[in-house]
C-alpha cells in the first residue's frame, strides 16, 4: 500500500514550480556564458583590453551574490535534469529533446576540470587566472585543454539557445526577432573562438621571445613560485588539487549512478503494486499503480488518441468508465474545467488525467484511426497548439450565376485568377494561406506576429484585395454578366494551429471557435450585402477608425452573449489600406 499511497499522493513541488526553478537557473547559467563570450570576444581587440574587461566580468560573478547565483544556479539545474530524467517513465524521446539533455549532463562533467584550474586554484593558492595565464595554459602548454574547452563553449552555447527557443517558441511575438537572435546565436561563439585564437598566438609570441631570453617557462615546482607567478600550476601545486578533482567526479558520477539506481529500485516495486486495465476490446493492460490511463494505453501499446499531449487541454482521450468507478480518485481541477465545458457525464474521465488506484475497465470515446499508433514520442505525433490569431474567410458572391452559362476551363480560369489575388496579397501581408474551397478561401493572420499586428495585417489584405478584384473585374467586363463581388469576414481570438490531415495529405491548419465565427462573419457580409464584416476583437486590437461604420449584434450559434461587429461597403473598405 505504500508505493500506491506514494504515487498517488500530490508532489511537494508543482510541476509549475520546477519549470519556473529550470527555466530561472537556465536564464542566470545563460546571462554568464553570454558575458563570458564576449569577453573572449575582445581578444580580437587585443589581449590588454581583455584582460581589462575579464576584471569586470570577475567583479559581477567573484564576489558571494554572484558566486551563490551561478552555482546555485548550476547545481539547480543539473538536479533537476536528474529528477526529469527519474521522472520518466520512457527514455524515449525525439532527438532534440535527447540532445539537450545529453549536452546539459556533458556541459558540467567537462567544466569540472576548468572549474578546478580557476575558480578553486583563485581560492586556495591566490593565483591571478587573468587571460595571459588561461590561454598560455590552453594554448601553449596544453593544446588538447584548449580544444576540449572550445568544444564545451560550444555545446553550453547550443544547449542554451535550444533550451531559449523552446522557452519562447510559441510566444506570438518570436517569430519576429528570430531572425536577430538566429544572428547573435551565430555570431557571439564564432566572435569568442576567434579572440581566443586571437590571444593564443599573442602570448605564443610572447613565449617565443621568452624563450630566446633564455627563460624557461612551464611547469613550476613549488606553489609559491606558482602564486607569484600567476602562471599555471606545477607538479606540487597540481597533485593538492586532486581531491577537488575526485570529489567533484565522484559526486557526479554518483548522481548518475543514483538515478538509474532509483529509476530500477522504482520499477521492482511497480511489478509488486499494479493495476489492471480492462479495455472494450478485451485487451487488458497491467500498469504500475501511479500510471495514468494514457500512459498504460501507450505501455500495453493500446492506440489511444491525445491531440494535446496528455496535458488535459483536450477531451480527445476521453474514456467510459464500465466498472470500478466508485473507487477511482475524484478529478482534480485541471479535469473537472476540461469536462465541465464539454459536458461529460459522471462516468467519462480524461485517460491523460486519470491515475486508477484499483483495478479498472474503461471504454475509449475516440476510436483512432491507423495513423494514431504514431510512438508518441515521435515529430509526427507533435499536437496543435492553442494561438491568438486573426481567421480570414473570403467567397466571390453570386458565383453560380455568374459561371451558370460559361465553359467549365474558363471557369477555371476566373477562380485562378481570383485565387492568385487573394494568395499573393494575403502572403505579402504577413498571411498564410489555408485553404480554397470551391470559391471560397481561408487564411490566417498571426501565425509570426503579435495580435495587433496581425489584426492590422488582416485589414490591410483586406482594402487590397476589395481594391485588386476590382480590376480583375473591369479587366474580364465583357466576359462578365456582371461585376465580381466579394464577401470577407474577419474574427481574432484562441484557435488550435497544428498539422491536421491524412498520410501526405496534411496541412497546417486551425480549428476552434475563432474559425467558426469568422465563417459566419462571410455569411454575414453576404446577408447585409457588403463587403466586410468583422468583430469588435478586431477592431480594439487593429487599432483602426471605426468612427461612422455601421455596427450591430449579432447571435453566433454556440455562443451565450452576441457579438458585436462592423458591416463595411466596398468605399469604406478602402480606408484600412
Amino acid at each position: 500500500m505504500g508505493l500506491m499511497t506514494t504515487e498517488a499522493r500530490k508532489p511537494f513541488i508543482s510541476d509549475r514550480l520546477v519549470r519556473k526553478f529550470r527555466l530561472g537557473s537556465g536564464l542566470i547559467i545563460f546571462i554568464f556564458v553570454i558575458m563570458h563570450l564576449a569577453n573572449h570576444s575582445l581578444g580580437l581587440i587585443s589581449l590588454s583590453v581583455a584582460d581589462h574587461a575579464q576584471r569586470l566580468f570577475l567583479v559581477v560573478w567573484r564576489n558571494p551574490i554572484g558566486t551563490v547565483l551561478l552555482y546555485g544556479a548550476l547545481i539547480v539545474h543539473i538536479l533537476l535534469v536528474l529528477r526529469m530524467l527519474y521522472r520518466r517513465r520512457t527514455l524515449v524521446m525525439p532527438a532534440g529533446e535527447a540532445f539537450q539533455i545529453v549536452t546539459g549532463l556533458l556541459v558540467p562533467l567537462l567544466l569540472i576540470d576548468h572549474i578546478i584550474a580557476t575558480r578553486i586554484v583563485h581560492e586556495i593558492y591566490g593565483a591571478q587566472d587573468n587571460y595571459r595565464t588561461i590561454v598560455r595554459s590552453l594554448w601553449v602548454t596544453s593544446p588538447l585543454n584548449g580544444l576540449r574547452q572550445s568544444i564545451v563553449l560550444l555545446l553550453v552555447w547550443v544547449h542554451g539557445c535550444i533550451g531559449i527557443h523552446f522557452w519562447l517558441r510559441y510566444r506570438s511575438w518570436y517569430m519576429a526577432i528570430a531572425p536577430v537572435m538566429l544572428s547573435f546565436a551565430i555570431t557571439l561563439p564564432v566572435l569568442a573562438l576567434l579572440g581566443f585564437a586571437a590571444m593564443g598566438k599573442t602570448v605564443a609570441h610572447e613565449v617565443a621571445q621568452e624563450d630566446e631570453r633564455g627563460y624557461r617557462g612551464g611547469y613550476y615546482s613549488d606553489v609559491r613560485s606558482f602564486r607569484e607567478s600567476g602562471s599555471t600550476p606545477g607538479v606540487k601545486a597540481s597533485s593538492a588539487l586532486w581531491p577537488y578533482r575526485v570529489g567533484f567526479y565522484g559526486a557526479f558520477s554518483a548522481s548518475i549512478i543514483g538515478l538509474f539506481a532509483f529509476r530500477a529500485h522504482r520499477r521492482l516495486r511497480e511489478r509488486q503494486h499494479q493495476v489492471a486495465i480492462r479495455y472494450g476490446g478485451g485487451e487488458v493492460v497491467h500498469a504500475p499503480r501511479g500510471f495514468t490511463v494514457l500512459e498504460a494505453s501507450r505501455l500495453g501499446g493500446i492506440p489511444h488518441y491525445s491531440v494535446c499531449g496528455g496535458k488535459g487541454q483536450c477531451s480527445t482521450c476521453r474514456v467510459q468508465i464500465i466498472e470500478g468507478l466508485d473507487k477511482l480518485p475524484p478529478p482534480d481541477a485541471l479535469e473537472r474545467k476540461t469536462l465541465d465545458r464539454i459536458g461529460a457525464t459522471p462516468d467519462v474521465r480524461l485517460a491523460c488525467q486519470l491515475r486508477p488506484t484499483s483495478d479498472v475497465s474503461v471504454l475509449p470515446l475516440l476510436t483512432p484511426m491507423a495513423e494514431s499508433t504514431i510512438p508518441v514520442y515521435s515529430q509526427a505525433a507533435s499536437p496543435g497548439r492553442e494561438r491568438e490569431i486573426v481567421v480570414f474567410f473570403c467567397d466571390l458572391r453570386h458565383f453560380t450565376s455568374l459561371t451558370e452559362s460559361r465553359l467549365p476551363f474558363d471557369i477555371v480560369f476566373l477562380l485562378n485568377r481570383y485565387f492568385a489575388i487573394v494568395g499573393r496579397i494575403v502572403e505579402e501581408n504577413g498571411g498564410r494561406m489555408d485553404k480554397f474551397i470551391g470559391d471560397g478561401a481561408m487564411a490566417l493572420f498571426g501565425l509570426r506576429t503579435t495580435p495587433e499586428e496581425a489584426n492590422r495585417q488582416a485589414l490591410k489584405a483586406t482594402a487590397e484585395i476589395v481594391r485588386e478584384i476590382d480590376r480583375l473585374s473591369t479587366e474580364l467586363a465583357d466576359d462578365l454578366a456582371a461585376p465580381l463581388e466579394i464577401a470577407i469576414g474577419l474574427h481574432t481570438g484562441l484557435a488550435v494551429v497544428g498539422s491536421m490531415g491524412y498520410g501526405s495529405v496534411k496541412n497546417v491548419t486551425a480549428i476552434g471557435d475563432t474559425v467558426n465565427v469568422a465563417s459566419r462573419l462571410e455569411s454575414v457580409a453576404k446577408e447585409f450585402n457588403r463587403t466586410l464584416v468583422f468583430s469588435e476583437p478586431v477592431a480594439q486590437l487593429s487599432g483602426v477608425d471605426i468612427a461612422g461604420i455601421e455596427s450591430r449584434e449579432i447571435a453566433v450559434r454556440g455562443r451565450g452573449e452576441p457579438l458585436r461587429v462592423y458591416i463595411v461597403s466596398k468605399e469604406e473598405s478602402r480606408r484600412f489600406a
